[in-house]
This record gives C-alpha cells, sequence and structure tokens, in this order.
C-alpha cells in the first residue's frame, strides 16, 4: 500500500506494544515480527509476560509487552531504547516509558485511559495530559476501542468480542506507521478464523481501519522505512529459540537414526518446546507429559536404555526435582539430553522472567562427583544447531547433557537461515549386535572416548546389571572394593574431560590479546557482541569470547584468558561463571551481574566495559 505522507527511511526501529495480557499484544508483535522477516529486515525481539496466569485487569502486575527491532543491518538484539511505544492502558504507559527515548512516539488507546483505569494503575490523575510527558514525547492519544467498534459494527459481534479486535486496529496504525505490508496478517487472519467467519471478517476490517487511520489522519506527519538487510543469500523464516530447539531435537534423532522420547513435564518457559514436538509424530516423535517432573526424568531414562533418543526439558525448579534421576542416568552412563529453560529464581521465584542462574545447578546439583556435559546456545537460532550438538555429545561419551538456554532466548526470535540438510553432522551411533554366550558381556568396556557400549536390551549375549550402585570396572557389577570406586569416579570424569578434544577451539572477536576481554554465556551473547563491537569501532583494545561449550571449556580458553590484563564475565546472576573461570585457570576475572529478571543493554555494557579501559583504572 502507498502512503500520500512523508515517507522517512531509517536504519532501524524499535517498538514495544503494550498492554493487559487479554489485549493481544504478543498476537500484535509476532505478526509485526514475522511481517517484518518476510520485508527482508533482521529482526530480534523480546517478549515479556505478566508472571500470573491471570493478573487483574488493568494492573501494573498484568501488563505484557513484545518489543521488536527490525533494521536494514544485522542486529543482535531487540533494542535498548524504543523509538515508538504502543500502549493500551495507563499502567502499560508508567510501566515502560521509561525506555521510550526523548522524542520517541507515544501512541495510546485513550479509551482506555479511564478513573477506573487510573486508580488500578496507582497514578493519580491522567498521565497523558502531563505537561512533561507532551513536552518529552510525541504523543498520540487514539480512541482505539471506539474507532474498532465502529469498523466492525457491521459484522453483528457482541461489544466484548469486538473489543477484542481493538490490537487489529492498533496492528493497522503500527503497519501503516512503518511501512509494513498487511498481506501476511491478512493471510494469518484467514488461516487463523477461517472457521469464524464473521470473526475473520471484523479481525480484517479493524486491521484495515487501523491503517486508514494512520492514513488520513492528520496527527501523523510522516511514515517510516526500513529498507531490507544485507543478509547472507539463502532462505530464511522467523524463528523462536523454544521452536528451533524442538526442530534441532528431531534434526538430531533423524541424523543419528533414532526416534525421540520427549519426557516432561509443563514448566515455564520450557513448555512450548513439548507444543511444539508433539507436531511432529509424522517424524517418529513420541511426547509423554509425566506426572511430576521425577517421573519425566525416570522415563527418560527408560527410553535411553531401551535404545531410543531420550530427552527431557524443564526449569530451575524442575530441575532440581531432577536432579537424583539426572544422577542415576549419569551412574547408568546412558544418553540423554536435558534441557534447562533458566528463569528467575530461586523456588518460583519470577516464571516469565530471564535470568541465567542455573550454571551451578548444571554444574554441581547433583550427589557425589557426579560431572555431566555442559552446553548452551547463545541465540534463537543457535538452539536448533546446539541441541544437534548435544546429543552429539551425549551418544559418543555415553553421558546425560545438560542444554542450559534461558527466558530471553527461549521466547525471543530472529531470523533463521534454513539449512541444506546434506550439511548436517552425521551421527554416527554402532550398538553391539551380540556377544559369545560362552564369553561373559562386559557392559563397561570402554572405547578411545571412554564410553561404554550402548547394550539394547532383548539383544543376545548381551544381558548386564543396571542400577545406581557403583559399578565395577569392566563386568558392571555392583562393587563396594574402595580402589574400584576411585577408579570409576575418575574415569566418569576423565570421559567428560576428553569431549575438549572433539570441540571447537574457543574463537574470538577481535585481538587474541589486548585491555580487555569479555567473556560471556548464553542469552548475553546479543548484548555484549554488540557492546564490544561499538567499543572496537571507539578504537577500545577490546575483545569478546562467547561460550556455548561450558563442561568442558575449549582447550584453548585458558590461553585466551591470560592474554589481556582484564577479564570481564557479565552474567544474569552474581558471578558463577566468574566463580568457574577463577577456580579452573586461576585468572582474576571481574564481574559485572545483573539480576533483575532483564536482559543486559548496549548501553549499560559500553559503560561497564569503559570502566575497565586502562584509562579509565588509571584515573
Amino acid at each position: 500500500m502507498t502512503t500520500s505522507k512523508d515517507v522517512k527511511s531509517v536504519s532501524g526501529i524499535t517498538v514495544r506494544l503494550a498492554g493487559d495480557s487479554g489485549d493481544g499484544m504478543q498476537l500484535l508483535g509476532t505478526q509485526l515480527t514475522n511481517t517484518s522477516a518476510l520485508a527482508g529486515n533482521d529482526v530480534a525481539t523480546f517478549p515479556d509476560f505478566p508472571a500470573e496466569i491471570r493478573a487483574p485487569r488493568g494492573t501494573r502486575a498484568g501488563v505484557s509487552g513484545f518489543q521488536v527491532q527490525f533494521a536494514r543491518e544485522e542486529i543482535f538484539t531487540p533494542g535498548d531504547t524504543l523509538d515508538a511505544l504502543v500502549v493500551m492502558n495507563p499502567a502499560a504507559m508508567v510501566t515502560n516509558l521509561q525506555d521510550l527515548r526523548k522524542g520517541g512516539i507515544l501512541i495510546a488507546n485513550e479509551d482506555g485511559f479511564t478513573d477506573k483505569d487510573f486508580k488500578l494503575a496507582k497514578v493519580d490523575s491522567n498521565p497523558l495530559d502531563a505537561t512533561v510527558i507532551n513536552d518529552t514525547y510525541r504523543v498520540f492519544k487514539v480512541p482505539m476501542t471506539r474507532l474498532t467498534r465502529d469498523a466492525v459494527s457491521e459484522h453483528g459481534l457482541s461489544p466484548k468480542i469486538a473489543d477484542r479486535c481493538k490490537n487489529f486496529f492498533a496492528m493497522g496504525l503500527v503497519y501503516w506507521l512503518f511501512g509494513r505490508s498487511l498481506d501476511p496478517t491478512l493471510r494469518f487472519i484467514e488461516a487463523k478464523f477461517g472457521k469464524k467467519p464473521e470473526v475473520a471478517s471484523a479481525n480484517e476490517a479493524a486491521l484495515r481501519a487501523g491503517w486508514a487511520y494512520g492514513e488520513t489522519t492528520e496527527a501523523f506527519g510522516e511514515s517510516y522505512q526500513v529498507e531490507a538487510a544485507d543478509l547472507t543469500p539463502g532462505t530464511y523464516r522467523n524463528i523462536m529459540g523454544n521452536q528451533a530447539l524442538a526442530w534441532g531435537l528431531v534434526a538430531a534423532s533423524k541424523l543419528s537414526g533414532k526416534d525421540l522420547f520427549y519426557g516432561t513435564y509443563p514448566i515455564t518457559p520450557a513448555s512450548d518446546i513439548l507444543h511444539e514436538l508433539t507436531k511432529h509424530k509424522n517424524f517418529g516423535v513420541r511426547t509423554f507429559q509425566a506426572e511430576d517432573e521425577i517421573a519425566a526424568m525416570c522415563a527418560t531414562i527408560g527410553a535411553a536404555f531401551g535404545g531410543t533418543m531420550g530427552v527431557t526439558a524443564s526449569s530451575g525448579p524442575g530441575i532440581a526435582l531432577k536432579a537424583e534421576a539426572m544422577g542415576l542416568g549419569m551412574m547408568l552412563e546412558l544418553p540423554m539430553v536435558v534441557i534447562n529453560v533458566q528463569r528467575g529464581g530461586p523456588s518460583t521465584g519470577l516464571p516469565t522472567k530471564t535470568e541465567q542462574s542455573d550454571l551451578l545447578q548444571a554444574m554441581f546439583g547433583r550427589n557425589g562427583e557426579s560431572p555431566i556435559p555442559i552446553v548452551a546456545p547463545c541465540s534463537p537460532a543457535d538452539c536448533f544447531d546446539m541441541a544437534i550438538e548435544a546429543w552429539r555429545i551425549a551418544t559418543e561419551c555415553m553421558v546425560p547433557v545438560m542444554l542450559l538456554s534461558d527466558g530471553y532466548i527461549a521466547n525471543g526470535s530472529e531470523p533463521w537461515k534454513i539449512p541444506d540438510i546434506k550439511s548436517l553432522p552425521q551421527i554416527q551411533i554402532t550398538h553391539p549386535e551380540g556377544a559369545d554366550p560362552a564369553e561373559p558381556f562386559l557392559p563397561y568396556l570402554r572405547d578411545k572416548n571412554l564410553s561404554r557400549p550402548w547394550a539394547i536390551p532383548g539383544t543376545e549375549g548381551l544381558m548386564h546389571r543396571v542400577g545406581g550402585l557403583e559399578k565395577e570396572h569392566e563386568t558392571g557389577n555392583v562393587s563396594y572394593d574402595p580402589a574400584n570406586h576411585h577408579l570409576m569416579v575418575e574415569t566418569r570424569a576423565n570421559k567428560v574431560a576428553k569431549i575438549a578434544e572433539r570441540i571447537p577451539d574457543q574463537d574470538i572477536l577481535g585481538e587474541s590479546s589486548g585491555d580487555l576481554l569479555v567473556v560471556s554465556w548464553g542469552g548475553t551473547y546479543g548484548a555484549c557482541h554488540t557492546a564490544v563491537r561499538r567499543c572496537q569501532e571507539a578504537g577500545h583494545q577490546v575483545s569478546h569470547v562467547h561460550l556455548r561449550y561450558i563442561n568442558p571449556f575449549p582447550k584453548n580458553l585458558g590461553e585466551l584468558l591470560r592474554s589481556f590484563d582484564r577479564v570481564l564475565v557479565p552474567e544474569l546472576n552474581m558471578g558463577q561463571l566468574r566463580m568457574l573461570l577463577r577456580s579452573k585457570y586461576l585468572v582474576d576475572c571481574l564481574g559485572f551481574n545483573k539480576v533483575q529478571g532483564k536482559p543486559f543493554s548496549v548501553s549499560e555494557l559500553i559503560e561497564a566495559i569503559e570502566t575497565h579501559l586502562p584509562a579509565a583504572v588509571a584515573a
């Protein structure tokens, strides 16, 4: 569609949409993201949900938000400050306004700003009328509820149902303002609501009315256009972290010739992995929703013992419940993948907020000497690759592997270049085909990787004993011999340590020595990468290392750490990776820590980096 008003070309836009959890902000944000991806922009998103399932409407606790940055350049974060903020009520405005830049666009549904709404949001008066607000931002008051009712009046909907269409009105207005096409969302409406033609027609009418309002009103003097990004040639689609994890698991099962068993218990923010996997039974996926976390873990162990690709997932509190059975899986030396989509803790904590405070739990959260490998994706798209990598390591080493995602990665999205199937690594798995009945089978006889054979139950001659009691070297019989226990503990630890020989050396952004090295892991990648790159452009001797392999660390990591005058470790916890690095490499790492349920901003990381540069330290 075209517009008669001025169109301003910009390199990128950051928008946040906020309202009650029932206002459809997540749907609006998802559609804006998909539309921007189809337009060829690079995109990054950050959905933000209320922690309570049914928080009271109109309250600050009930605000649901969705932030998206779309740009013509490569981006790695959903943006620091907002160019535009769309709010449906006062609570959404007062909890999000601090992130809107000066001179930024504030669009408010003025029909949602009533005396009742002011009381629920705990504000004394209408914040839209405040002089400081109108002097600081470009404020547009739009009667979205009334205009939506007018737009859908001919479709015979009740006022309650008609009001639900206002997110599509807001969507149309945002699409006009930022030069987005209506076509992808019109196709979505037909696919989603096609069986309810009156609802589909009403949503389409609201969407077009929002566009028309932007085009015809005198309030907006200009709209904005973001040209397509110059991405690496290929076929792309928008993908969320949990979705990419699910697809990576399915791919890993096919690459290894194993059906996938997924045993789990629903928990935020890991549940969407289950939801996605249930759609792919045609690929040999079996999903099992257990009665609790312990049952889910034990069922996964059973699947692995039976020769299937066993996977389970949870978040921090659920991982705590799985810990005993994870130790059993480690003692049995069976391959499986345990996914922890981290969230704010401790206990129930902040279920819908991001944090990366389960690293020490993953390293040490089982009784006894119980080491397991740990990997961590760095972005939503990287979840696909690291799911495959986790299963490769599990099968090569016959051990449970922990994959640490987090809420920021799980719910975020970005363009994903669909890989050529032929380029994916084959995962070779061999099982002993049988044994001479005259010779005893040795279930803990080890190969070059110190891995025992994966003996499938029912195979002639491969009968062996399993359980949680200590195993005798090679035979697997129960053993209380002190020297044997020491040998087995040492062997299991060495097996994990040897993985460092079969993972890539750690790469680095920038020079391999200098004034300052920033070390990150997990969902902090985008902000750290962008901050370091900007500091490099400013002439600072700063480099960046992002860890995707955490246990064991890449074999060249110690050398890299010791090649810099200072090492800064930003984490969304109180310093867990820093503790591990200091204890292993005896390097005095510095911490930059935040536990607010929010990701790092690029600007605060730049400030932290500049604080530790030589000139600042000397001053």
